[in-house]
């Protein structure tokens, strides 16, 4: 009844999620991105029909947010089809897309709540992100779209240009038939699985449009220490780029080795130019003079 309900939730062993739809307290999660879809398929159980959507399907997606703007910050959302005569509208607890959702674009995650594909979540996301944030997520699903297609993903498939092309198909289809998407299909021009990083997409993002040559990513180089991947490598100028993270110099030993790695490549008679991440997404014309400056010095 409506009274022991209110019991449970008064003594807290019941979370209310959303009128109608409540959660054992002991399996609300610590994790805010966990916490967020958990209030997305509270919107599902009282919207049959609806799909998780865009930042929700991302962060179920794991795919990574742009630095500013981390996808458990805003609202639920999930999208209707908008031929079923629903409306978009914004409650207090979550956003209702009314859109074209052929089931094509629809699947089920492993517990088996519908949310959008993929490359349907991602280019719902792009649609409204200026070029270097459109292609974190861009190359991220397109990553995702590569491993499908493969038994064990290994790092050399995400290179096969066959593998790319068929990326770069599912992101177009996802555009096709819908108003405001046709601008789109040039970024997805850009898009290229082998980025890593979501730093590596914005440095990708930000070369392009100040004009300076693309590099190539994770392209293998023999060395005396084995096969090495360098984020970026220019062909011509025989110079290589590395994107640093935090996570990448985690412990001491991370430090050795990339110094170890770098000198190898030295030795071989590569350039070397470095960036970090809080660069590329604060200062990013820092970053991309300091490339064109070594690209010059190369030539």
């Amino acid at each position: 009844t409506r009274a022991m309900v209110a019991t449970q939730v008064g003594a807290g062993r019941l979370i209310r999620l959303r009128e109608g739809v409540y959660l054992a307290a002991s399996a609300w999660p610590e994790d805010p991105g966990r916490r967020h879809i958990l209030l997305a398929r509270a919107e599902q159980v009282a919207n049959p029909g609806a799909a998780i959507s865009h930042a929700s399907a991302a962060l179920a997606w794991d795919l990574p947010s742009p630095p500013l703007a981390p996808w458990p910050d805003g609202p639920p959302t999930l999208t209707l089809p908008r031929d079923g005569g629903h409306r978009c509208r914004r409650s207090a607890t979550g956003v209702l897309v009314a859109a074209y959702l052929p089931g094509r674009h629809v699947t089920l995650d492993p517990e088996g709540w519908p949310l959008t594909t993929p490359a349907r979540t991602a280019v719902d996301l792009a649609r409204t992100m200026d070029l270097p944030d459109a292609l974190v997520v861009l190359d991220a699903a397109a990553r995702l779209l590569c491993a499908e297609l493969v038994a064990s993903p290994r790092r050399g498939d995400y290179g096969n240009p066959v593998l790319r092309g068929v990326a770069r198909d599912a992101l177009r289809e996802a555009c096709s038939g819908r108003n405001g998407f046709s601008g789109l299909r040039a970024v997805i021009e850009l898009v290229d699985p082998r980025r890593e990083s979501p730093i590596e997409s914005l440095t990708a993002g930000h070369l392009h449009r100040a004009g300076v040559p693309m590099p190539e990513f994770q392209v293998p180089i023999s060395t005396p220490l084995g096969t090495l991947y360098p984020d970026c490598y220019w062909k011509r100028q025989r110079l290589i780029g590395e994107a640093d993270g935090a996570v990448k110099y985690g412990d001491a030993q991370a430090m050795v080795w990339e110094k170890e790695r770098e000198q190898a490549l030295r030795d071989l008679g590569y350039g070397i130019v470095r960036w970090l991440g809080k660069e590329i997404t604060h200062r990013p014309q820092v970053v991309v003079d300091r490339i064109r400056r070594a690209l010059d010095l190369a030539t």
